[in-house]
């Protein structure tokens, strides 16, 4: 008998990590995948105009921009992250985050259906409470060392371009080590490898003998396997090679620094689309190899939560309502126990809400459900994220006022519904099926982003892999 159970337990909780998986694929990928368009093709000069003051405009810009993109969390964050690489100010930033994970038409859908209109309007007020909030906390107390750290820790983060496996930070026409980085060959290889014996005036190789050429140490960085002889300069010059000069006759300044495959002489000429989607795509696989595991830890602690947690447990955390206290401390409290529950148990979209109403209707006040619901930024693995994108101590400032500002919007927004009546206690959880399976939206949009995203990201990482930037 136990074991029955054990293994029915076990079922359970595969099967809601794998409802949960299937349900919030689709928005994740399809966040990732537009964070990587938009850091790609967005010139960094439109998102300065737009936002790079916090102004009303730019929190309503803000607003809208999140209101039509991904209610994924993680995806958010990659967006929000692609706004501040882009030269964004970090309140336009922090607005866009919290509105494209609680201002979205499948939240409000959810919403009505679970806990009626009720729910729905205390949503959207608390979210423009929220963004406004967000807005004046980021632009007044966001410490302008703490900015410049985090703007430092984004132009680190940024990948380098390739320059054919050359270091040409150094290089000048003058110089007699072809502009190449000598610094770490040994100190009796001062042909880099190369036969000097044979070398000829008139031959176009430099007189290099490939033939003879040392595995280990004959390429001074550069990748000879797949190099032709009659095409082996890299891009560069040998027209007026002559065996004295000092700099082996390389003509550096026409080589493309951005050409992260130079020495692959046999890969074919991409399409300027091809091209264009190639490098969005590293993009998309940088965005996968740090967040990923972020993603992955989060999707399993909510499993487990879920499946092992009953609802009656999560009702007990939050204090009843013949406990006494003033409306404004129980308010207070529950506001602060619903943020704190959201971050050890998100579950993301529907899961989020169900567990939401549970909490509603075993006594939590109307703005701790609010609370509840806004604090899906603040989740552990969210923080993870916004370590991993900023630092340590950016990522301390963001919680910190996220957290103020979810706070203040939760109070508020128990008062405004509280103050003029609108809440009722007599309102019942409806049925809604928790599975994301069978012929549906996201079954559709799952059989179109599952294999477009594998394709994706194995474009993203033969990229990164040719600029010497595999993660």
């Amino acid at each position: 008998m136990i074991g029955h159970d054990i293994s029915g337990l076990v079922i359970h909780v595969f099967s809601t990590f794998g409802n949960m998986i299937w349900q919030i694929f689709w928005p994740l990928a399809f966040g990732l995948i537009l964070s990587s368009w938009i850091r790609n093709f967005i010139p960094v000069s439109s998102v300065v105009k737009h936002l790079g003051k916090t102004t009303p405009v730019s929190l309503g810009f803000t607003t809208f921009l999140g209101m039509v993109s991904s209610s994924c969390s993680y995806a958010a964050a990659s967006l929000s992250h692609t706004l501040l690489v882009k030269k964004s100010t970090v309140a336009n930033a922090m607005a866009f985050l919290v509105s494209s994970t609680n201002l979205i038409v499948e939240m409000f859908i959810v919403l009505v259906a679970l806990m009626g209109w009720t729910f729905l309007w205390g949503e959207v007020i608390g979210g423009l409470i929220l963004i406004v909030t967000v807005g004046f906390l980021f632009s007044r107390f966001f410490p302008k060392d703490v900015e410049q750290e985090m703007r430092q820790h984004l132009e680190d983060a940024q990948p380098q371009k390739a320059s054919c496996g050359m270091d040409m930070s150094e290089m000048s026409g003058d110089g007699s080590d072809c502009g190449m980085d000598m610094s770490k060959m040994k100190s009796d290889d001062s042909d880099c490898g190369m036969d000097m014996s044979k070398m000829k005036p008139d031959d176009s190789d430099c007189g290099m003998d490939m033939s003879k050429m040392k595995s280990d140490d004959s390429d001074c960085g550069m990748d000879m396997s797949k190099m032709k002889s009659d095409d082996s300069d890299c891009g560069m010059d040998m027209s007026k090679m002559k065996s004295d000069d000092s700099d082996c006759g390389m003509d550096m300044s026409k080589m493309k620094s951005n050409d992260s495959s130079a020495m692959d002489m046999a890969a074919k000429p991409q399409s300027p689309m091809m091209e264009k989607i190639t490098k969005s795509a590293g993009f998309f696989q940088m965005d996968i190899a740090m967040i990923g595991k972020e993603i992955l830890i989060g999707v399993v602690v909510s499993s487990l939560l879920i499946a092992l947690m009953p609802q009656d447990g999560w009702r007990a955390l939050f204090i009843s309502n013949d406990a006494g206290l003033p409306v404004w401390l129980h308010s207070f409290l529950d506001v602060i126990i619903g943020i704190f529950v959201a971050m050890i148990a998100y579950v993301c979209s529907v899961g989020n809400l169900i567990l939401a109403a549970a909490l509603w209707h075993g006594g939590i006040s109307f703005g701790g459900v609010i609370g509840f619901i806004l604090s899906d930024v603040l989740t552990i693995p969210m923080i993870r994220v916004y370590q991993k994108y900023y630092g340590k101590r950016p990522a301390k400032w963001m919680v910190g006022l996220l957290f103020v500002a979810i706070l203040f919007t939760g109070l508020c927004v128990d008062a405004i519904f509280n103050g003029f009546g609108w809440v009722t206690s007599d309102q019942t959880v409806r049925t809604l099926n928790q599975s994301g399976f069978g012929f549906n939206m996201t079954t559709v949009m799952n059989l179109i982003f599952i294999p477009l995203s594998i394709w994706y990201y194995k474009v993203g990482k033969k990229a990164n892999a040719g600029m010497g930037m595999s993660m």
